[in-house]
């Protein structure tokens, strides 16, 4: 069996969550593959197309070192869940002394969550849509929304509190969610779930920087950015359930220049 993992970047990255990248920035290592097929996927070529570079398990041990020596804040592991295996391996080689940030799109299992446990500081997860026609359509995930709350009830069970230093995160749970053209009644419901399930023990990110890509264009109603009233309409409701805890986006994210260049640094 294969044991080495696919890299396509591994560098200090400002993009993420204020508590996130803080002032020194994130140490974000993106994996290549993905175990979800969403047709509007910013990192496609990553994701689907699965470029990037084989490297060992203890080379990616080394790459936790190198990164830390950067004086990053966390070690960001970006669409880990498909080499859940092997960074439990590295991670056994050398533990940095900073957090261990998972950040996933929350399709993956109790049972592989819970070999997490003792290894991972930060859940930084996607909550995406709550319509099984929805998740179906665009991420081939029929079931997304019931495995993806199991699996984010699971995260807060190990870290059920949010723990924040000098202005950035050290353990807890951010919640995030992208808001998408046409779909403000589906955020809605993602919305009433957390409220009635988690605002108290997590962060919530609702995000505006949904950009079509990849094979958004086959989808002529989410073929399109967000409009400002959609983005509105969502974060209003979220005020009216009294989320208030968390980040909103500015508009200026939707963007492709927030998207890494896949260059093989740090890998």
């Amino acid at each position: 069996m294969n044991q080495n993992i696919k890299l396509a970047k591994a560098d200090v990255f400002l993009w993420e969550e204020p508590v996130i990248s803080g002032t020194n920035g994130s140490g974000a290592i993106f994996f290549s593959g993905c175990n979800l097929k969403c047709c509007f996927c910013q990192n496609y070529q990553i994701s689907s197309g699965h470029w990037g570079k084989e490297i060992s398990i203890q080379r990616l041990a080394k790459i936790f070192e190198e990164l830390e020596q950067k004086n990053v804040h966390n070690i960001n592991l970006v669409s880990p869940t498909h080499y859940q295996s092997q960074i439990l391996q590295a991670l056994k080689i050398y533990k940095p002394k900073v957090p261990i940030v998972w950040n996933s799109n929350g399709y993956e299992s109790i049972e592989s969550l819970q070999k997490l446990a003792g290894y991972v500081d930060i859940f930084l997860v996607d909550l995406k849509f709550f319509d099984k026609e929805l998740s179906k359509k665009y991420c081939k995930a029929e079931n997304y929304f019931d495995v993806a709350t199991k699996a984010i009830l699971e995260m807060i069970k190990q870290q059920p509190n949010v723990e924040i230093k000098n202005g950035v995160m050290q353990k807890g749970v951010i919640i995030r969610h992208l808001v998408m053209p046409n779909c403000t009644v589906d955020s809605k419901k993602i919305l009433d779930w957390i409220a009635q399930n988690a605002k108290d023990n997590v962060l919530v990110s609702i995000m505006s920087q949904y950009t079509p890509c990849h094979k958004a264009n086959q989808f002529e109603e989410i073929n399109r950015k967000i409009k400002p009233i959609e983005y509105k309409i969502v974060t209003n409701y979220a005020k009216e359930l009294n989320i208030t805890n968390g980040f909103l986006q500015e508009f200026e994210s939707a963007t492709e220049n927030f998207i890494p260049l896949w260059d093989l640094k740090g890998v």
